[in-house]
């Protein structure tokens, strides 16, 4: 009974994993019992091929875009955080960028990319900034909703003791935003390769962009696989390094 409870355990456990492999498995064998051609729908082994055969490439490729979504995440950090500052003391503020910020949100990030890329050539900086507008707006939303919803009571006492603000916000409302800044990086954090990815597919000399750009226009099916299977490894690596860090820092919240 002890084994089975114990077996059950581990399939529960690494579920994701198991549907993920038995996916894979499915895809390739449909692919080769339909004889599915590869420039339509490449089965995992054509993929991996691809990575075999041009992995060089595919790291410089990466190299770039992870730069530039990392310096892009870092700058979404400090203004998210500003922001966040400004806004949760003052309600005027708040009630001036909040709907500025939303508004902000509204429009596609493929629309104004091309205004970046003119107003600011196609070099690493419109990509970065293309990242920083995608990402700061979760991060500055996210840290203001725990900065104003700090438990009120509680400021109110340490008043009435005669803390400074300083203190109150360092021992009340900075524990109440960790949690809500952890749930808004991760957000960004995501974010942030797929935003470095599309200002890379509008213009660019290098990255995971423009290496999808180039294995479309060359009917690579394969190759684009590949691409969107970096940009997804990427996406998962860096959620649970925040995911990771969030335990660390925060190991009394219990949803971290």
């Amino acid at each position: 009974m002890k084994k089975s409870t114990n077996t059950n355990g581990f399939i529960v456990r690494h579920l994701p994993s198991i549907t993920i492999i038995l996916l894979i498995v499915i895809w390739e064998t449909l692919t080769r019992l339909l004889n599915v051609p590869i420039y339509k729908l490449p089965g995992p082994s054509s993929i991996i091929k691809v990575f075999e055969t041009n992995w060089r490439l595919i790291l410089s490729h990466t190299y770039v875009t992870v730069f530039e979504s990392m310096v892009g995440l870092l700058i979404s950090i400090v203004v998210g955080l500003v922001f966040a500052f400004f806004m949760s003391r003052w309600k005027t503020v708040r009630r001036i960028l909040y709907p500025l910020m939303v508004v902000s949100q509204t429009v596609p990030v493929i629309a104004l990319a091309p205004l970046i890329l003119m107003w600011f050539g196609f070099g690493v900086l419109p990509k970065i900034l293309i990242v920083v507008l995608v990402c700061f707006f979760p991060i500055a939303m996210n840290v203001t909703e725990g900065l104003v919803s700090a438990d009120k009571d509680m400021i109110d006492l340490m008043k009435v003791m005669g803390a400074s603000q300083y203190k109150i916000f360092k021992e009340v409302k900075l524990p109440s935003a960790l949690p809500q800044f952890f749930s808004g990086l991760k957000i960004a954090a995501t974010y942030s390769i797929t935003g470095a990815v599309v200002g890379e597919w509008l213009g660019a000399k290098s990255g995971i962009g423009i290496f999808m750009t180039r294995s479309i226009a060359s009917h690579r099916a394969d190759m684009l696989f590949a691409a969107v299977t970096v940009v997804v490894i990427l996406s998962i690596g860096i959620f649970k390094i925040v995911e990771i860090a969030e335990r660390i820092i925060i190991p009394w919240n219990k949803n971290s």
